[in-house]
């Protein structure tokens, strides 16, 4: 069972990064059923002794190959895309519910309410478009009432959007998140010892940002 264990995990581990981050953020019914039935499979190759470990690495690349074959297809042919990955529906169109729509996806009330307190949006007079994506997701596109003002719309100049950076975590110094941002391990220790640290190994998170300097919570905060 143990040599059943490891080999299953390092297949499905193998299987999950083949089939790239995409996939699995953007899972569809289908990728969703894929993995339960995966799931059970393993289950009965564990805990059934008569089945044999090379049956746990042939199940696991066969049924990787089928999936990969099958994004593959979609990619590859458009005409077999909407049939293997199905197409975004919208279910709100200039602020007004498709019922159609709702019914062709088995899609009641109060889950497209729910969908949408999701995106912030508590009404849907704030809605002008509303879209199921073929993953189960709601986009929704608010009245233009409805949407935070920009700086573009008050005529304010733009400022430059900056990325914070993590340089300590769990007490752990990440010496090349350091060195992108620019900052010396001597400069770095005289701030911690004057937000009252003695070490590194006393912060719990530290990031540093272009404009608005270092962050530091320490495991006491």
């Amino acid at each position: 069972m143990t040599i059943k264990l490891v080999v299953g995990f390092i297949s499905l581990f193998l299987v999950t990064r083949l089939l790239g981050k995409t996939q699995i953020n953007q899972i569809t019914p289908f990728d969703f059923v894929s993995a339960m039935v995966m799931g059970e499979l393993f289950g009965n190759i564990i805990y059934d002794r008569e089945v044999n470990v090379f049956y746990a690495i042939y199940a696991t690349a066969l049924w990787g190959v089928l999936i990969m074959g099958t994004d593959y297809i979609a990619q590859r042919f458009l005409k077999t895309r909407s049939f293997l990955e199905g197409n975004p529906d919208v279910i709100i169109r200039n602020g007004i519910i498709d019922q159609k729509v709702m019914k062709k996806n088995m899609l009641d009330i109060n889950t497209l309410l729910e969908m949408l307190r999701q995106k912030d949006v508590f009404t849907i007079q704030d809605v002008e478009y509303a879209i199921l994506e073929a993953s189960g997701t709601l986009s929704v596109l608010k009245k233009s009432a409805a949407q935070p003002v920009s700086r573009e719309d008050l005529q304010l100049p733009v400022k430059p959007v900056n990325l914070a950076t993590a340089i300590i975590i769990d007490g752990e110094l990440l010496w090349r998140d350091l060195e992108i941002t620019g900052l010396n391990i001597k400069d770095l220790k005289e701030e911690i010892e004057k937000r009252g640290y003695k070490d590194v190994k006393d912060i719990f998170y530290a990031e540093w940002m272009e404009g608005r300097g270092l962050i530091i919570q320490g495991y006491t905060d």
